[in-house]
């Protein structure tokens, strides 16, 4: 089985494209791959399929094989990979997700290497029951609602950005226990299919910085969807402006919300790590 291996702002994923080749049980190949000592080593495994409803499709599972609906970090790869392999010449063309059918553009340069992918993901999910969360308010949101957490309280805003996020302002991040509150979030009963939890310190109107606990993974350097909910929870609470340089551990992602248009842009890098070949019959040993 071929694989590549890419990263975007260290959010590391092992892409296989499965146009033309055959997978049986991804969970199992997911758990192999992403295993840092038995397997290739990353956050998860990305699967590129063919589509009927867009011109190429992404699946999305987490180390431990679960899947999820969507990764903003591992759209973008997805859209550089397919025309960096020579599987599209088009810069712009769509990609359908669990989360929904999402247009990618790409700036090129002469020498036909990608320097900027840019992902238009849509609008929000702001209503409690497309997040989903059973915490809201009046109006059916989650804005800035309490919860309380090993012996703390957060104030959070849940989103869905095709899959589901919640993001809570505090006044240092880098200190922060992350493990220990995002956990406690992630598996909270507010929140019936889990979460991914944003922490994020507001350095001023166009600045913020940002640690992700990601649903069934841990702590990432970094979430593309995060980064979008980041802006979107602090433009509602009038802590950020809707255009917002996200800056993360492993790097920095643009965002803009068109507000008018209800629109999120998310523009960052990837880049392939490595090309690589797995044999299948490993996956059939007991090794995970």
């Amino acid at each position: 089985m071929r694989f590549t291996k890419m990263q975007a702002y260290g959010n590391d994923y092992v892409y296989i494209e499965i146009i033309t080749q055959k997978m049986e049980n991804p969970p199992t190949w997911a758990r192999f791959v992403s295993d840092r000592h038995f397997g290739v080593g990353s956050d998860g495994m990305i699967l590129i399929c063919p589509s009927e409803k867009a011109e190429f499709g992404m699946r999305v599972f987490n180390p431990d094989g679960s899947e999820a609906e969507m990764c903003g970090n591992a759209l973008r790869s997805v859209a550089k990979y397919v025309y960096a392999k020579g599987f599209t010449n088009k810069t712009d063309f769509s990609i359908e997700t669990i989360g929904g059918i999402k247009k990618l553009h790409l700036d090129v340069e002469n020498n036909n290497k990608v320097v900027m992918i840019t992902a238009e993901l849509g609008a929000p999910g702001l209503y409690h029951k497309i997040v989903p969360t059973t915490a809201h308010n009046s109006e059916g949101r989650c804005i800035d609602y309490p919860i309380e957490v090993e012996g703390r309280t957060f104030y959070i805003t849940a989103v869905s950005m095709g899959n589901p996020h919640c993001v809570a302002f505090v006044d240092d991040v880098m200190s922060l226990d992350l493990q220990k509150y995002g956990s406690a979030i992630e598996c909270h009963p507010y929140f019936p299919q889990k979460i991914n939890v944003e922490f994020a310190q507001v350095i001023d109107k166009n600045n913020a910085l940002l640690r992700t606990w990601e649903r069934n993974c841990g702590e990432t350097l970094a979430c593309g969807t995060g980064c979008c909910v980041t802006t979107i929870g602090g433009f509602l609470t009038s802590r950020l402006s809707n255009e917002v340089t996200v800056h993360q551990l492993g790097g920095d992602i643009q965002i803009k919300w068109d507000t008018k248009n209800d629109n999120i842009f998310m523009s960052g890098k990837s880049e392939i790590v490595f090309d690589g070949e797995i044999e299948n019959n490993i996956i059939l040993e007991d090794t995970i």
